[in-house]
């Protein structure tokens, strides 16, 4: 009897995740009381407390249901002329998305009556949805419904891997978002809390939806299971690393103490952490035996009808998928318990502002590069682009490819940079001084960005990455298609680069822009990501090596280059000219250990921007002077082989032509 006929995976799936979550979701909650009224509040009632948690594990289920159907459709099966694979993925994900739109805007009404203390069914209830958007919680809230439900109709209309992909990505957004909310919100160390609680969602939700898709797609998956199944093997590793340093990073800001683990919140820590190391090991078991016997078996009758190795598989699967609902409802009653460690915010308005207390001395001699408080968030960034990096080096070295030293050293002293930048003075004082935060500004928007182009990761990446033969969307497919896509022909033409890279300064500045992005970590985050991206376009469409849009001669490209360092220049000529302080209401309020003058430091901020644009420019300058005279020499050599391979024709056919102008000019005279 076949795998097949003692059991169907996607149904059988489908009943495993969703008990497994609620069951864990109803015993957490009763053992930390996530479901009691609180004394002398009114919650809106027994529907909100017991319906929050509930409606909340079915749109968690469901939404990283959704995500791995989209994923694996878009960059993982294979598909043929005879399957429909993708296809199937997303009508399966029109399904759970629209569950997880309905279970979305449950959550929202059932919280804006928990919070309100009015019941849905109330007469007052209705006008306090008119609320909605100008209270975060519920604003947050708002976009994830809107998310899935944009989710939800994108699946319906997918035809193509690259647009199931980008769904995918949305998906991935709106869980990161939820990270605004909950806990970490309101955390002291607030941007560590948010980024390791938004790291843990993602990673947590690829890891749960990528195996449930593979179980939801079994009838369809045929030969192409082992691949499959090796592909997201890899990915569950990521996962598996992203959940547990992240879960650590915040248990440790949410219990405080080894002593929070003895109360009921560290309990569930606990047990998510033993569920955690089970399914490390259920994957370690998989990728070491399954795997291997799955590929050895592909072209055999097992792999057709079921077998033992199939039925290996289900099984082990199940059980992971099991595990991995639990945890799902095992962090939904976190969700709705108090931590240990008290999450209110200190009395301290720097601390109140930025989530951090500000340093004793101010940014001197050497306090510049002694001063350090890790950004969890730009360290973990920095330190897979660096190691990624290195690793495809040594891949080509170790098949005999060289790679230039010198392209390897600029990467690493740009990612060096960036740490300091981020991690160092100009990103702890950036968020208390306008001096310190245009330093950090000039770095990653000039310095850092001209430094990376010099490494040329595109080129290395293409040379190191296996292509895929079987049409799908790998990591070397992905970089290689935004480089060449419409969407980066735009951005990447010299001229679109240039008002992009000099016009948002004006555009962030002299706006309200600037002052969120000092008072929300979501505006920080965009910021630093904004501006990184638009320099690097900016020196990747004059320097850049790397494949992309076509350039512009050299010429041209250093015209561009003065045009817009000019505008960089007035830039900083407006700053020390203006009599108002930027964000003054934001800096003003701050008490810092020491004295500043606003209008003073704005002012060396304008200096600073006026006079740092010097350095990166006269760099690009000989960037691109270099790129034009390689290219004349490349030219003259051209024409060197040209004229040896066709004996001078070219120059035979210009004296010709200087002869019969001559002639033609006797016989006129």
């Amino acid at each position: 009897m076949t795998t097949r006929s003692r059991v169907n995976p996607s149904a059988t799936a489908l009943g495993v995740l969703l008990c497994s979550g609620v069951v864990a979701m109803a015993l957490a909650g009763l053992s930390t009381g996530a479901f009691t009224a609180l004394t002398g509040f009114d919650d809106g009632g027994a529907v909100a407390r017991w319906g929050i948690p509930l409606f909340r594990t079915v749109h968690d289920l469901a939404a990283a249901t959704t995500l791995g159907l989209l994923l694996l459709a878009g960059t993982i099966v294979p598909e043929r002329a005879s399957t429909d694979r993708r296809g199937r993925a997303c009508r399966i994900a029109v399904i759970t998305g629209a569950t997880w739109t309905v279970a979305a805007v449950l959550v929202l009404l059932l919280v804006v009556s928990n919070v309100s203390g009015i019941s849905i069914g109330s007469p007052d209830y209705l006008p306090q949805l008119s609320q909605v958007w100008s209270i975060e919680l519920f604003r947050v809230l708002l976009i994830d419904a809107c998310l899935a439900a944009v989710v939800t109709v994108g699946a319906a209309l997918s035809r193509s891997t690259v647009a199931m992909t980008w769904f995918a990505a949305i998906s991935l957004l709106a869980q990161a978002v939820l990270a605004l909310i909950g806990h970490a919100a309101g955390a002291a160390a607030h941007d560590a809390a948010v980024n390791s609680l938004a790291l843990h969602l993602l990673g947590a939700t690829t890891w749960l939806g990528a195996l449930a898709a593979i179980l939801l797609l079994w009838p369809a998956l045929g030969e192409a299971l082992p691949v499959t199944v090796r592909r997201c093997s890899v990915l569950f590793a990521w996962c598996f690393t992203a959940v547990a340093g992240s879960g650590v990073l915040n248990a440790t800001i949410r219990l405080g103490s080894p002593d929070g683990l003895t109360t009921p919140y560290g309990a569930l820590v606990v047990i998510k952490a033993v569920l955690l190391v089970a399914l490390g090991i259920a994957g370690w078991g998989m990728r070491a035996r399954i795997i291997s016997r799955l590929e050895t078996a592909r072209a055999s009758a097992e792999i057709r009808g079921g077998g033992d190795t199939r039925g290996a598989f289900v099984g082990l699967a199940l059980v992971e998928l099991g595990l991995m609902g639990a945890a799902v409802g095992i962090g939904v009653a976190m969700s709705r318990s108090a931590p240990p460690l008290p999450q209110e915010v200190a009395d301290d308005i720097v601390v109140a502002v930025t989530g951090y207390p500000a340093p004793a001395v101010p940014p001197e001699g050497w306090n510049w590069f002694t001063t350090l408080r890790v950004d969890w968030l730009w360290l973990l960034v920095a330190l897979l682009a660096m190691g990624l990096y290195l690793a495809a080096v040594v891949r080509l070295h170790r098949r005999g490819d060289a790679w230039p030293w010198m392209r390897t050293a600029w990467w690493i002293i740009g990612w060096l940079g960036f740490l300091w930048a981020t991690n160092g003075a100009p990103g702890v004082y950036g968020r208390l001084m306008f001096s310190a935060h245009m330093l950090m500004h000039m770095l990653l928007a000039m310095a850092v960005p001209l430094v990376l182009c010099l490494g040329a990761p595109l080129t290395l990446a293409a040379r190191a990455l296996p292509a895929r033969r079987d049409k799908t969307l790998g990591p070397r497919e992905l970089m290689l298609a935004t480089a060449h896509s419409r969407w980066m022909n735009f951005w990447a033409n010299p001229v679109i680069a240039g008002v992009n890279f000099a016009g948002s300064l004006y555009l962030f500045y002299f706006t309200p822009l600037f002052e969120l992005a000092l008072r929300t970590h979501t505006g920080h985050v965009l910021m630093v990501t904004h501006f990184m991206l638009a320099g690097y376009v900016f020196g990747w469409a004059l320097v850049g090596a790397d494949p992309g849009p076509k350039r512009w001669p050299p010429s041209l490209r250093l015209l561009l280059l003065f045009v817009t360092m000019s505008f960089h220049a007035f830039f900083g000529v407006a700053l020390l000219s203006t009599a108002d302080v930027l964000a003054g209401d934001y800096f003003g309020q701050l008490t810092l250990p020491w004295p500043v003058d606003l209008h003073a430091d704005q002012v060396a901020g304008g200096a600073l921007t006026w006079g740092f644009g010097e350095g990166p420019m006269l760099l690009l300058a000989i960037s691109v002077a270099y790129v034009w005279m390689r290219s004349d020499e490349h030219e003259a050599r051209r024409r060197d082989r040209q004229a040896a391979r066709d004996h001078d024709a070219e120059l035979e056919a210009y004296n010709a032509e200087l002869a019969r102008l001559a002639q033609r000019d006797r016989q006129e005279r």
